[in-house]
């Protein structure tokens, strides 16, 4: 007998600051440990070119703050961990489920594998050949999230080409992640703090052979939308589900907004550290 398919939520959201798209993200978590909402899928862009610093992140000691502000860059604290990710020329995906979800597995690694399939095959549908890579964890890590290893990485030609990470609250299971389409390197790296400009120079270079973007690896430039449709097929694909689009209300982006405005924008959450299970740089 064939199991019927289940459905979850598909939210796709235009263009918007850093601070509400953080919002909708934590919202869909509060949401759903609620039961007011399905497992969702989340597919968004960025309005500014945006520096989402992981949720244990210290930022004075990493962060040029003066060059953020000078190149009009947004920052924003996330909810999840890891490192620092530049957001511009993407595809943003946000995955929000229970984890008592039988899809989900109970430790957050094996979680990431199994979401990760979704990754794999949204870059197989484009017709890039790429793979999750099991490695060694080692203590080096980097303010930046493409630098910084994780015990499963995807990857072409060795190369990481998605940055990821997972938090778990209230019984819900986020994970977030970017699928850039270009990097811009230069913009990159005048955002951190380097001891000296040849230090600088190096780790972009080091950067430059350990990442790769989709135009990096593709003779094809893809349309946004098309970059959207494979992954979502990838998704649904790998997860087995169907979906029916999720559409916000006004007292659901009230909530949002007020949840950006008074958590997201403000500095005791951007400068601060706080204590959660969460997992970050994968």
């Amino acid at each position: 007998m064939v199991q019927k398919r289940e459905t979850w939520f598909l939210l796709q959201t235009e263009p918007l600051d850093a601070a509400v798209n953080m919002a909708i993200d934590e919202a869909l978590l509060l949401w759903h440990s609620k039961g007011k909402i399905k497992p969702t899928i989340r597919f968004y862009q960025w309005k500014k070119p945006s520096l989402s610093i992981g949720h244990f992140q210290q930022i004075n000691s990493s962060i040029n703050l003066d060059h953020v502000r000078q190149l009009g860059c947004q920052l924003v604290r996330r909810l999840t961990g890891g490192s620092a990710v530049l957001h511009d020329e993407e595809l943003t995906y946000s995955i929000v489920v229970s984890e008592n979800h039988p899809k989900i597995p109970k430790t957050i690694e094996q979680a990431y594998f199994v979401l990760a399939q979704g990754i794999v095959q949204g870059y197989r549908n484009l017709g890039v050949d790429a793979e999750i890579l099991q490695q060694q964890l080692t203590a080096d890590r980097s303010a930046v999230c493409f630098e910084t290893p994780a015990i499963y990485e995807l990857v072409v030609n060795g190369k990481k080409v998605s940055g990821n990470a997972q938090t778990r609250k209230n019984g819900v299971l986020l994970q977030h992640g970017s699928i850039p389409f270009r990097f811009h390197e230069d913009f990159l790296f005048k955002l951190f703090q380097f001891p000296d400009e040849e230090t600088r120079l190096q780790k972009k270079k080091q950067f430059k052979e350990k990442a790769v973007s989709l135009y990096d690896i593709s003779s094809k430039k893809f349309t946004y939308e098309e970059v959207e449709a494979a992954f979502y097929k990838g998704f649904t694909d790998a997860l087995q589900v169907d979906t029916k689009p999720f559409t916000l209300s006004k007292t659901e982006w009230d909530f949002i907004y007020h949840l950006a405005n008074t958590k997201y924008r403000s500095s005791s959450w951007t400068f601060r550290r706080e204590s959660d299970k969460t997992i970050g740089g994968i």
